[in-house]
């Protein structure tokens, strides 16, 4: 959820750490703020409710000089978005500042042990505990340093020994400190919970310690410099060098190099790797919004999803993430493909998919409740996990609980190097490039044609005949072709969310492989507009929600000339016949439709376990457009962010 991220090198640290918050904004924008050490090792603080242009406004000409600092964006989870709970936060003297990404579920608890000791606690966040654990732990370290250099001393009398003693421990400059990744190691073993920290001391001007668990985080290497971030983005403008943490691993930054430690206090070996994108992946490139711009690249990206991939002649689909397993996975009779979200959504397609084609039973489940159930497993079954992060908290728990369990972990996942990519057994990336906008649009239709190439791949290797796969194959590396066909034609849904921006409720209906359409249509209409939507099955709207249909309610139904056609007709009928109004998205060609629906949007015809991937952009299309047209920003919906680390 919430983006950090640290500076250390020779360069004015506050621009660094700006422009790295707004690159992360995505991840939460509720509040944000920095923190900054100068020459004179005196700690300089600016931060805010609201967006980082709140906080640059804040910042003003105020001087923030200084070559170390840290910074935060927030989604909040443990109190309000207000100043005080902004991050970053210290302890009780003002030399420890930490920021965090993450939740500390037992810091009640921690926090009570603190209050007794003394600590006064300035926030309602959980956060806050980690800084005064890791003052609390420095100090009881100069205690215990001081208890022994009473015991080890034979010259002086008990009485000044005692007095020395205290005179140690009260000061503000203690004989001995512990290193401060020696205190944030020793306190990390008491928290449970998630976190991504940058942890900066005023006793050691020049270090950074980060640490994660179940919490994104890497350390980006430049010349003479250090950029630590939650993601990329933040890093690319400085280096593409960088190196990922796994869980419990702490990584320790000084001007003369890093060193990451687990933490039993052992140094790991880190492979050192090379972003393969640049800047211009993270700028609007001309378009008013990311969610616009990542719309518009869906060709593009679709064609970067397969390419390479498809051996056309033969009917194949070459991937090469699923190499090392191909005699494994002819062995497998059942899959189950976990995900989040719009993930979720992509992976009911996916099981239509593979059930039909590649003749291999199918379960999708919610990430976020697998792990709670005692999923029945064995060696023919394995799990697919989806996530265009990979770092989304509730997938990569439900995958390690898989793997707890000696199941098949596969991965789709768009950033290399994160969570799901590393835990996973094998898998397939995405290679679009990174999504800023928070509502997932190009990872999702490229989750849809990653499946299609896992089902031609699986199906393949079963019963599918060379003919059918070479169709499969034809019909794929048509895709971005016609995704470019409905894209000329957005003017045309533009003035469609016109003539509905003002309804306050939509039903999206589909059967088939576009019922998940309409639930992921509806979604993007609630989380752009904030306009009430429900996505169905079209044939259980008689089961329930034609109650709700009248003239002011209108439906969405995706009615391509497909398996299911006249199926929809009869739906969309039944609707007519109640006074409400219909948009459908129809294939090419279908002037019939025009007869029941009100408004009509065309896409191209393509194979019917294709269909999903035109579909669903005319609907991105719509609920952007009746999202701006409102008034609403659709790169930063209320309320949400777009990585959910946190469960």
């Amino acid at each position: 959820m919430c983006g950090i991220v640290g500076y250390l090198g020779k360069q004015q640290a506050t621009p660094i750490l700006l422009e790295g918050l707004k690159r992360l904004e995505y991840r939460g924008y509720d509040s944000c703020g920095l923190v900054v050490l100068d020459s004179k090792k005196k700690f300089k603080l600016i931060k805010t409710a609201g967006r980082i242009a709140d906080l640059e406004k804040k910042i003003g000409s105020k001087n923030l000089a200084g070559i170390l600092g840290c910074g935060h964006t927030r989604w909040a989870t443990h109190g309000a978005p207000t100043d005080k709970n902004a991050h970053p936060h210290s302890d009780c003297s003002g030399k420890i500042w930490v920021v965090h990404n993450g939740i500390i579920e037992n810091y009640q608890e921690l926090k009570k042990k603190l209050v007794k000791k003394g600590h006064k606690f300035k926030s309602e966040t959980d956060s806050e505990v980690l800084a005064h654990m890791i003052e609390s732990q420095k100090l009881k370290t100069e205690h215990c340093d001081s208890r022994a250099r009473w015991k080890k001393s034979s010259k002086k009398s008990v009485s000044s020994l005692v007095s020395s003693s205290t005179r140690r421990t009260k000061s503000s400059s203690p004989v001995k400190s512990q290193k401060l990744e020696e205190a944030v190691i020793a306190i990390l073993k008491q928290v449970i919970g998630t976190y991504g920290i940058v942890v900066i001391s005023q006793d050691e001007p020049q270090k950074m310690v980060v640490a994660r668990q179940s919490s994104p985080l890497l350390i980006g290497i430049g010349v003479d410099e250090y950029v630590i971030a939650s993601d990329a983005s933040a890093i690319i403008t400085h280096t593409k060098k960088v190196v990922y943490l796994d869980d419990n691993e702490i990584g320790v930054i000084t001007p003369e190099g890093f060193k990451v430690l687990t933490l039993d206090n052992q140094k790991v070996k880190k492979e050192i790797c090379e972003i393969d994108w640049d800047i211009e992946k993270v700028q609007k490139g001309g378009h008013p919004h990311f969610m616009l711009k990542e719309i518009f690249e869906q060709s593009s990206s679709l064609e970067n999803s397969l390419r390479g991939r498809l051996i056309e002649k033969e009917g194949l689909a070459k991937l090469g993430g699923l190499e090392n397993i191909e005699d494994k996975l002819r062995k497998i009779e059942r899959l189950i493909i976990v995900g989040c979200g719009t993930s979720y959504f992509a992976g009911l397609i996916g099981e239509y998919m593979l059930e039909e084609y590649a003749g291999i039973p199918t379960e999708v489940e919610f990430a976020s409740e697998f792990r709670y159930r005692k999923p029945i497993l064995d060696k023919k079954t394995a799990a697919i996990f989806i996530s265009q992060s990979g770092e989304t908290a509730d997938t990569i728990s439900a995958l390690k609980e898989i793997k707890r369990k000696g199941g098949l972990t596969l991965g789709i996942v768009n950033a290399v190097g994160s969570s799901v990519a590393r835990e996973s057994k094998a898998g397939i990336y995405n290679h679009i490039g990174p999504e800023i906008g928070v509502a997932s649009t190009k990872a999702f239709t490229s989750q849809l044609a990653i499946l299609s190439l896992f089902t031609l791949f699986l199906a393949r290797q079963r019963e599918m005949s060379l003919v059918l796969g070479q169709r499969i194959a034809r019909e794929l590396k048509k895709i971005p072709e016609k995704i470019k066909r409905i894209l000329v034609r957005s003017s045309e849904i533009k003035k469609l969310a016109k003539k509905y921006k003002n309804f306050n409720n939509f039903l999206f209906l589909g059967r088939k492989y576009n019922y998940p359409i309409a639930l992921e249509g509806a979604l993007k209409l609630k989380e752009i507009s904030y306009i009430h939507a429900e996505g169905y099955g079209a044939g259980e709207m008689k089961h329930g929600p034609i109650a709700l249909i009248d003239e002011n309610f209108p439906t969405i139904a995706i009615c391509p000339s497909d398996s299911v056609y006249d199926k929809m007709i009869s739906n969309i009928q039944e609707i007519k016949a109640r006074k409400g109004k219909v948009i459908a998205v129809a294939t090419e060609g279908d002037e019939d439709i025009k007869k029941s629906a009100d408004d009509v949007i065309y896409i191209p015809k393509t194979l019917e376990m294709l269909t999903p991937i035109l579909s669903v952009i005319p609907l991105q299309l719509l609920a952007y457009y009746t999202g701006v047209l409102n008034g609403k920003d659709p790169d930063f919906p209320r309320n949400l962010a777009k990585a959910v680390s946190v469960e």
